[in-house]
């Protein structure tokens, strides 16, 4: 066989070339012509060149994950053999002062014509401490034709400052972010409010109340204290082991005891955690009982607790026994709350109560519910252990929060229930 048709025959037994050639992915918004998009960012968990993304549906993954339902060509990516474009941001970075401290952010605008109907959020973090600057989330929103402030937490970041999860110092961050950010985008926006995801279903309520806000709206966040969250992701994992009232009250009295250290500073309730730790002892599943804090308080020895306890559990002025509800009752802007069922980090039923009570007495609020979804609304899949592994954000999720803040909920979202009456 001669050298030309041995090299027919190898190439013929190579695999054909796909359509849409694979290139490195570029971070960046890309959508599709019916309004669908992909959001592709750089992560810390995501080694490069490989990129995070997140589509409209809430389907998430790396680009270099077997199977990822896009692939990149030169400035646009390809889903189910369509090319996606990308979507040009209007993006202006700026610093603002907050309470005498240098925050820094950026304003994304959609492109297009200038729109003085357009809303405008003021994305509020949770705790964490990483940048929501050129993170996903902001892009997401901005996608949805919305304008878009994301800002650093005080103390991380860009931002100056001390780390903080003080929530009235927080909200006035907020506020003072949400004043920037109408400065910046005047005459180019209508209504303009906050967003807040986790801990700022705190925040961004209280921070509504300091500056003038449109609307407000809240994903997976609690309408109790921290000490209410801590007493509820208790009573939460006992239900869940299948144990009965005996046990709620068990870790009801161990949520007092440590919520009196707390509130305290680490001066009182040792008596009180003496003993519910008696009354613990002979049960095998207090060892693994968990909370937000009162679990580790109640293995730790008194001496301990006096010495580092303070140090080791409210070192970040959290304002134990924040009284969310007050905060929502003087509120007067439209606010949506969505709830994820099966949220173990923040169990909704006083939540759920309150926000219902208050809907009830004439509060513009509306509440949404996605069945089987854990924090942050995760899908997830429970292993033989019981651990949770998380899949997807829940579809529906990042759709009606862009359709509720343009004032255009329409359909169905997801597997979303309505708890509220229209």
């Amino acid at each position: 066989m001669n050298r030309v048709a041995s090299t027919l025959l190898l190439l013929a037994a190579l695999p054909a070339a796909p359509a849409f050639a694979q290139t490195a992915c570029l971070p960046g918004t890309y959508a599709a012509p019916d309004g669908d998009f992909v959001v592709l960012v750089k992560s810390p968990a995501v080694p490069e060149p490989a990129l995070r993304y997140l589509f409209r549906d809430g389907r998430r993954g790396a680009t270099s994950d077997a199977g990822a339902p896009l692939a990149c060509g030169t400035g646009e990516v390809s889903v189910q053999g369509r090319t996606w474009k990308p979507i040009a941001f209007r993006e202006t970075p700026t610093t603002f002062d907050s309470v005498g401290t240098k925050m820094t952010g950026v304003l994304i605008e959609p492109p297009g014509a200038l729109d003085a109907k357009r809303p405008l959020v003021v994305m509020v973090h949770g705790s964490e401490r990483t940048s929501p600057i050129g993170g996903i989330y902001g892009y997401a929103m901005a996608a949805q034709g919305i304008s878009v402030f994301v800002y650093d937490k005080r103390g991380t970041g860009g931002s100056d400052g001390e780390y903080t999860q003080n929530f009235e110092l927080l909200a006035a961050d907020a506020a003072n972010a949400l004043d920037q950010s109408r400065a910046m985008a005047k005459g180019r926006f209508g209504r303009a409010g906050f967003f807040g995801g986790s801990q700022g279903g705190w925040v961004a309520p209280r921070a509504a109340t300091v500056t003038k806000a449109d609307f407000v709206a809240v994903g997976f966040g609690l309408v109790a204290s921290p000490i209410e969250e801590d007493r509820e992701q208790m009573v939460s994992e006992v239900r869940a082991a299948g144990l009965g009232d005996d046990a709620v009250q068990l870790v009801n009295r161990l949520s007092q005891a440590t919520g009196k250290l707390l509130l305290s500073n680490f001066a009182a309730g040792y008596d009180d955690l003496d003993a519910v730790r008696r009354d613990m002892a002979d049960r095998p599943w207090a060892a693994a009982i968990v909370g937000e804090h009162s679990g580790a308080m109640a293995r730790m020895p008194n001496d301990e607790l006096r010495r580092v306890g303070r140090a080791r559990f409210d070192n970040l002025e959290l304002i134990w026994d924040y009284d969310a509800l007050a905060a929502l009752n003087k509120l007067d802007a439209p606010l949506l709350w969505v709830l994820a069922g099966e949220d173990r980090e923040a169990p909704i039923e006083t939540t759920r109560g309150a926000l219902l009570g208050l809907a009830k007495a004439g509060k513009p609020v509306d509440v949404y519910l996605f069945p089987q979804t854990d924090h942050g609304m995760w899908e997830y899949t429970t292993g033989a252990d019981g651990e949770r592994q998380v899949t997807r954000i829940t579809d529906g999720y990042l759709k009606l929060l862009g359709d509720w803040i343009k004032r255009d909920v329409r359909g169905a979202y997801g597997r979303a229930e309505r708890l509220t009456p229209r």
